[in-house]
């Protein structure tokens, strides 16, 4: 018989954003060697509760509140495991479920999957005192604690002399010729995150495009109702820019699409666990302009990418004028990048990792 695994923290499933994208990959891969039960919440998915795609999903409605929302989602989900369901081992994903893990642990082995545990994105900073006790005080209660980030890795051992498991996010192989096909027909940048907030730093690049009198098009996807201030800031940015808002997209591959045909991907982020927009840029050979954040520099090679420096609008302006002057260069270097992944960050041999833990600690 198969032994059961609840997943936590993906939020719902198809996955649209980072973490449910991991998630997502990780059970495609093993479920036939386990079976799967993953909580959701309806503000990210549209299926209801039922088996999808081998696995079952347990959608819980949705609070209007999104960060009351968020917090809900994870005690909820928590609550429904410990009282109701009946597992063999719990999957949390993200460091902000730390609270959960003491009433969970009284009935279950846990293991913890961290994505930028020591980051507090701008939207929550009111609450860091709460990110902050979670990671210092209660994801090492979890029986087995893993991260993406070799530099979250990091932090962990020199911070809170946590020894941590780097298991790293993957990529899979994109049959182009399947993607939806795009009614643009002039050459464009692209940017795009599932949240737009300032430590994504797209307020850099719009500012870098002006130094450079960009006359070209830039392609924005993400969510920018996440904070209304930095919504204005960018608004305000715009100028004689030609930028198109597409809002955030939740098809996998219409995102694929939209890399694929992009000129280049600009990521000028300022904090990343390990990005999966960096990864999925890499599957359909997306030049990339990345900013020099050790999450991104512990991934990605300088002969992968044009790294500028990071929240250096000079330096920024002037990588995006280099990289046009040597694009051959430019497309060189994503075919490294995606000849390394394909090798060595494949969904299929990270997800193996996976099945060795959830063994290991079902059988404890």
């Amino acid at each position: 018989m198969k032994k059961k695994i609840a997943v936590i923290g993906l939020k719902g499933l198809p996955a649209f954003v980072g973490a449910g994208t991991v998630g997502e990959n990780i059970i495609d891969q093993l479920k036939d060697e386990f079976d799967f039960y993953v909580y959701s919440t309806a503000s990210h998915t549209d299926h209801k509760s039922g088996y999808l795609n081998g696995y079952y999903q347990k959608v819980f409605k949705t609070l209007p509140n999104k960060k009351l929302n968020a917090f809900w989602y994870y005690l909820i989900s928590a609550l429904h495991a410990r009282f109701i369901g009946k597992y063999d081992v719990i999957h949390i994903h993200n460091s902000f479920a730390g609270f959960t893990v003491g009433l969970l642990k009284r009935k279950y082995p846990i293991v913890l999957t961290t994505h930028g545990a020591f980051i507090v994105r701008d939207k929550w900073k009111k609450f860091a005192w709460f990110f902050e006790y979670n990671t210092k005080h209660l994801v090492k209660k979890a029986d087995y604690l893993c991260c993406v980030s070799k530099d979250e890795r990091r932090q962990f051992k020199d911070l809170l002399n946590l020894d941590a498991h780097y298991i790293p996010n993957g990529i899979n192989p994109v049959d182009k010729n399947t993607l939806p096909k795009l009614d643009i027909t002039e050459p464009y940048l692209f940017f795009g995150s599932g949240r737009i907030i300032p430590t994504k730093g797209l307020h850099d690049l719009m500012k870098a495009l002006h130094k450079i009198n960009y006359k070209g098009k830039l392609i924005v996807a993400g969510d920018m109702d996440q904070m209304q201030s930095y919504k204005s800031e960018l608004l305000s940015l715009v100028g004689d820019l030609n930028i198109e808002f597409i809002g955030l997209i939740k098809d996998k591959n219409l995102l694929y699409s939209y890399m694929m045909h992009a000129k280049m991907l600009i990521f000028p982020s300022y904090v990343e666990g390990m990005s999966m927009m960096l990864l999925e840029a890499v599957a359909v050979d997306c030049p990339i302009i990345s900013s020099d954040i050790i999450a991104n520099k512990d991934v990605l090679a300088n002969n992968e990418t044009l790294y500028f420096k990071t929240g250096d609008i000079d330096d920024l302006a002037e990588k995006i004028t280099w990289a046009y002057s040597n694009f051959d260069e430019m497309i060189n270097r994503s075919k490294n990048a995606k000849t390394k992944f394909l090798t060595e960050y494949n969904w299929p041999t990270i997800a193996r990792q996976y099945e060795e833990v959830f063994k290991k600690v079902a059988n404890r």
